[in-house]
């Protein structure tokens, strides 16, 4: 099957890389910049589960593009959908099937609307990578996990498929039998780590050093309660292991959203943050989330002006 991954970032070039370093057939959709320095310098990752250096990877840019692919890997970030829908159109043929990585729900409407959802796999990826100033790909944790899945939970003739594609290439790569409910739990655990790291400007263990337990875990309720009132209740392992984890002594974890602050970059606030908040319950008070939004949206507010302002 041939596949066409969506950018060559810190995911699209890892989980892209990893497959092409296996053989898979790998293309990689990116922007006329990024192809020349892939084309002089290779794909680099960097990572305790083997570096590797591709020289020279197949790379098209949005102008090229004018062939159909079986499996569209998509890894952008989620205030990029419209304009990676838009070069990536062309690819998308009858039995095209698009496995998203993005954080939030709102893109899986947006990809069923646009192209129908039979053709839309839900997905999600469990890694911590960065990009670095050079353009190597930075794996920084143990972990390196692609779920995907049909999203009305079958398992399909064409699930399998993927999944003899995707699996045995490096990484661990999971069919999953309720995909949707695996996204929503990322959700909530990716929206209640930035939420509260950002608003406090702090790892998990610091604001539980400072007396904030209840605050992040009323903050986890507020979350956990949107997915109950959109009708997935969330597995009791899963709240108690992500229990466990807002509120360890001494933890380092931050949240991506908090290194995009500090840095001054543009956040996924609205997809993570306020489309959360705008499927709660319309009676739902949500204090701890609402704050937590607003204060994102205060800083891309201040973002934007000073950027109007130079």
């Amino acid at each position: 099957m041939r596949i066409l991954v969506v950018g060559a970032g810190a995911l699209g070039g890892y989980y892209g890389g990893r497959l092409l370093s296996a053989g898979r057939d790998v293309t990689f959709l990116v922007r006329s910049k990024r192809a020349e320095a892939l084309a002089t310098g290779g794909l680099s990752i960097r990572s305790k589960h083997g570096n590797l250096l591709l020289s020279a990877p197949p790379t098209v840019t949005a102008s090229q593009l004018n062939e159909q692919f079986d499996i569209i890997l998509l890894s952008c970030k989620a205030y990029d959908l419209d304009e990676a829908i838009h070069s990536f159109a062309p690819a998308v043929g009858t039995n095209t099937i698009i496995i998203p990585l993005l954080n939030g729900m709102r893109h899986i409407d947006v990809l069923n609307a646009r192209f129908g959802a039979d053709r839309i796999f839900g997905g999600q990826s469990l890694i911590s990578a960065t990009l670095s100033d050079q353009g190597e790909v930075i794996h920084l944790s143990e972990f390196h996990t692609l779920s995907f899945g049909e999203q009305n939970a079958q398992k399909s003739s064409r699930l399998s498929a993927v999944a003899g594609v995707l699996q045995c290439a490096g990484f661990e790569a999971q069919a999953s039998d309720n995909i949707l409910l695996d996204m929503w739990e990322k959700w909530v655990l990716v929206a209640t780590g930035a939420g509260a790291s950002c608003l406090m400007r702090s790892s998990i263990g610091d604001l539980i050093a400072a007396g904030g337990r209840n605050f992040i875990l009323k903050l986890f309720d507020e979350c956990k309660s949107v997915a109950t009132h959109a009708g997935y209740e969330l597995r009791p392992h899963y709240v108690e292991k992500t229990r466990a984890m807002f509120t360890a002594a001494d933890s380092p974890l931050t949240s991506s959203m908090l290194r995009d602050i500090e840095r001054g970059a543009r956040t996924e606030g609205e997809q993570i943050l306020g489309d959360l908040l705008a499927r709660g319950a319309p009676d739902a008070a949500l204090i701890y989330l609402n704050t937590s939004f607003l204060h994102v949206k205060s800083y891309e507010t201040r973002k934007r002006r000073a950027e109007r302002l130079d």
